[in-house]
């Protein structure tokens, strides 16, 4: 689309955004949720929230309105290396099946490389104009691309909050100083920083820790009891020198423990007796869903 900015100019107009705190557009229901984070951030405490630097242990602690002022994009973003993204001149065909691997339903579009975003494909768009039946001769995704906002790393959260309700946009891309494209953030990751994890129609419903998607094969919250997932899947995970039974209680913690870190979106971590673990989604700071591949009496 015309509107949409390449990595050229990414980089210089993330600059001056830092600094500019759009006017939010009215509320069109008083005192909703989101109008009573941006009223928290007075102009005063947004104006002045890029010129404090407080200590890294601060910005990473619970969650809270706090977290609007002292944490900055790049404490939230994911990093380039786990962004799912898709070229320009994907067909169809291909298109759905990254929609439906990822669990996304906005991906940012590049021409050529990463570093050249030329938009967003959002999943209702194509499915509007093109569906999901057939493949189209006249498929065109340049025509159904979205407008991306790009921001520098060190803006605050509440600022790019503050910005991402005035334009109307739930996905950013953190543009680097030499305007390459250094992670991505959404208005979900952000919001997170305040209320905690957010489980959306993706997830699996509330109250159920996980779903069978095929036989042996589960979508999983991270936070799944360990216990009756080994019920579920009829042996144990923690049966295992390599596996300290004390230490966890999750299914997240498992796969923690396995891999030593917090792995990225993707990923898939091994467990010595033959189970894997895919990271679905996840943070910089936390694992969010898993899908497992059990090899036990299920599998």
């Amino acid at each position: 689309m015309g509107d949409t900015d390449g990595s050229s100019s990414a980089a210089p107009r993330a600059q001056i955004e830092e600094n500019t705190v759009p006017e939010p557009e009215a509320p069109s229901k008083p005192g909703g949720f989101l109008s009573r984070v941006i009223g928290a951030l007075s102009p005063s405490e947004t104006g002045e929230a890029d010129e404090i630097t407080p200590p890294p242990v601060d910005r990473v602690s619970a969650h809270g309105m706090m977290n609007l002022r002292r944490m900055r994009v790049d404490d939230v973003a994911i990093p380039k290396a786990d962004i799912t993204a898709v070229p320009v001149a994907i067909s169809l065909d291909e298109l759905v099946s990254v929609f439906k691997d990822s669990g996304l339903t906005r991906l940012p579009v590049f021409d050529g490389t990463l570093d050249t975003p030329v938009g967003m494909a959002h999943l209702k768009d194509v499915a509007l104009q093109y569906g999901f039946n057939g493949t189209p001769s006249n498929f065109d995704l340049r025509a159904t691309l979205r407008p991306l906002l790009f921001v520098p790393p060190s803006m605050t959260i509440g600022v790019l909050l503050t910005k991402m309700q005035a334009e109307r946009r739930h996905m950013a891309l953190v543009i680097d100083e030499y305007g390459g494209v250094d992670g991505l953030v959404t208005i979900e990751d952000l919001i997170e920083q305040v209320i905690g994890e957010i489980e959306d129609e993706h997830d699996v419903d509330e109250g159920t820790f996980w779903t069978v998607e095929k036989p042996g094969v589960y979508l999983a919250l991270s936070k799944t009891p360990l216990e009756d997932f080994e019920a579920e899947i009829g042996h144990s995970l923690t049966d295992h020198d390599d596996v300290d039974e004390e230490e966890i209680d999750t299914l997240g913690g498992l796969v923690f423990m396995l891999s030593g870190r917090v792995p990225t979106r993707g990923e898939v971590v091994l467990h010595p007796d033959g189970p894997e673990f895919e990271v679905i989604d996840a943070d910089p700071r936390r694992i969010k869903r898993l899908r497992v591949r059990t090899t036990g009496p299920n599998g």
